[in-house]
């Protein structure tokens, strides 16, 4: 009678925890796929961090939806570096719908590129020794 928990009815005994029901959405379960060619990646400076971005080439036109997203399941918002402060991120994509004339097309560069960023705070920034962007087909490495 003395618990406090168990004044108002919840009196459960199972452990709560803030993992979202099903876990984490996983980078693998992402329905994108790796945008072939990786052109280049820089650094802008914010205020409150660095936005990292990534321009790629398809091998066709007509991608859309692109972004970057870790290679580890990580919640949003909360994007850290691995063991060694490597943070390593795929860059993603919608190809075109298949028979379509941007599904044969050849990509031109510049034209077709797509460029994509992400935003990481000075508190992320602190884990991460270096960024490791990869496609389908290279991968581009930036260290702090």
């Amino acid at each position: 009678g003395l618990n406090p928990f168990k004044w108002f009815g919840s009196g459960s005994s199972q452990q709560t925890t803030l993992t979202p029901d099903g876990g984490y959405p996983s980078a693998r379960a992402d329905a994108r796929l790796p945008v072939a060619h990786i052109a280049s990646a820089r650094w802008e400076p914010l205020y409150e961090g660095r936005m990292l971005i990534v321009e790629g080439l398809p091998n066709t036109k007509g991608w859309w939806n692109a972004a970057l997203i870790t290679e580890l399941p990580m919640p949003e918002g909360r994007i850290h570096g691995d063991e060694f402060g490597v943070l390593r991120l795929r860059l993603v994509g919608m190809p075109p719908p298949e028979n379509t004339y941007a599904a044969a097309a050849p990509a031109q560069n510049p034209a077709d590129r797509i460029t994509t960023g992400i935003t990481l705070p000075h508190e992320a920034l602190a884990t991460i020794r270096e960024v490791v962007i990869t496609g389908a087909t290279n991968s581009v490495t930036l260290r702090r």
